[in-house]
């Protein structure tokens, strides 16, 4: 994908951003007693369901931003850095946050509605990239390097949800949730880097994206 951009919007610096603001929580969490404990990533902000019945939302959002181990956090990185500056190029600086956010907050609220188990790590805001990805796909079909990369990530998703079925410890309803929050809010902000998206289709989206956020944050805090 080409774009028309001085060199400081072509740098990734929301990406960047995130990665090393991830990195930081990670060290601190290993020097308060280690990433893999679960007394830290409860102090530090991970989903547990029950503080989440109880009032702690923030929940819904700090988990994006832990990581359980050295493993998790180096797989993680590896793939936003790689996913997330081609789409911070297409959709600009301050979309992709809004996107990288809100597909993280809407794979936790899945999470949060559908598993009981104690979760974190970025990998629902990841989910929420690849998701752009599609909406890319679907919406600018007709421009082959869009069209091979949106195939490209179809296959990564499907395969990785797959995994996901046989995997252990895997936030199956997170990854899922985090996909389509972020298909739906890459519709919301558009893209107007690449082209105009229907004004329809963008209202809708949102009207979707909200909606299906508030009836799973209700239905798990009803559970």
């Amino acid at each position: 994908m080409k774009y028309r951009l001085n060199r400081l919007n072509q740098y990734p610096f929301m990406t960047v951003g995130l990665i090393a603001i991830m990195v930081l929580v990670y060290g601190a969490m290993t020097l308060d007693g280690g990433s893999t404990s679960a007394n830290v990533l409860i102090t530090f902000g991970a989903k547990l369901n029950p503080l989440i019945q109880q009032g702690e939302w923030w929940r819904l959002f700090t988990p994006m931003f832990l990581h359980i181990g050295f493993t998790h956090i180096l797989m993680n990185m590896i793939t936003l850095y790689f996913v997330g500056i081609q789409i911070e190029a297409a959709f600009g600086h301050t979309r992709f946050l809004a996107l990288f956010l809100v597909s993280g907050v809407g794979g936790n609220v899945a999470s949060f509605c559908f598993s009981n188990s104690l979760s974190a790590g970025a990998s629902t805001a990841i989910f929420g990239l690849f998701g752009a990805f599609m909406m890319l796909g679907e919406s600018f079909w007709q421009n082959p390097v869009i069209r091979q990369l949106a195939q490209t990530f179809l296959a990564f998703v499907v395969m990785n949800i797959i995994f996901d079925l046989f995997a252990p410890g895997i936030d199956l309803a997170g990854h899922i949730g985090g996909l389509a929050a972020g298909f739906l809010v890459a519709y919301s902000l558009g893209v107007p880097r690449i082209g105009k998206v229907s004004v329809v289709k963008r209202v809708v989206a949102t009207i979707v994206l909200i909606g299906g956020l508030v009836w799973l944050y209700m239905h798990g805090m009803a559970q």
